[in-house]
């Protein structure tokens, strides 16, 4: 099953149209996650206090760590994320903070080095951009980190259609450009 991480808040957004191509593509069933629909908690020390205590037990059947099993048990994963402002939306990193669950997503080794304990064998990630300065460590490099660095899935891909905003810009045309790449994969 795929789990489709939809970070996409407009109506029209271009990322989603663009994810929307991919997932066709992939043609196999998958599960939303709308983050403008989640009200993460406040990361404040109450509630750090009683996370750190659950995982330190290996409690996880807290609802709060159903985000974090989800992703772990996912076979595929679809990340549509526009850039704005030099990232990703800042719903994304909230959700990647509540994944990130060592004894659900992730593990240390005796050495300390994380290891991946996703089932996942690739991770998509898809984004549009109004300009053509989309450094990667801001958005795909920082998703890609996590990725191999902690959850264990080393095929991570990127989809993404750039200076759609540029003055003189058909977005449409780099649009279509960009999912015939999807299609042609």
């Amino acid at each position: 099953m795929i789990l489709y991480v939809n970070a996409c808040v407009r109506r029209d957004s271009r990322t989603k149209r663009l994810a929307e191509c991919l997932l066709e593509k992939l043609d196999e069933p998958f599960t939303e996650v709308r983050l403008e629909n989640i009200v993460f908690p406040v990361s404040n020390e109450a509630f750090l206090t009683k996370r750190d205590e659950l995982i330190e037990a290996e409690d996880f059947s807290n609802p709060a760590f159903s985000l974090a099993k989800q992703f772990a048990a996912a076979d595929k994963i679809v990340i549509a994320a526009p850039y704005w402002d030099l990232s990703f939306p800042a719903a994304l990193k909230q959700y990647f903070e509540h994944i990130n669950v060592r004894g659900i997503t992730f593990t240390y080794t005796p050495e300390g080095i994380p290891k991946g304990l996703c089932r996942a064998k690739q991770v998509y990630y898809v984004m549009t951009a109004g300009g053509d300065y989309t450094p990667e460590e801001f958005g795909f490099g920082y998703v890609k980190a996590l990725a191999q660095g902690y959850y264990g899935i080393e095929d991570v891909r990127l989809f993404q259609a750039v200076g759609l905003d540029i003055e003189g810009a058909d977005a449409e045309e780099i649009l279509q450009k960009s999912m015939e790449s999807i299609r042609q994969m």
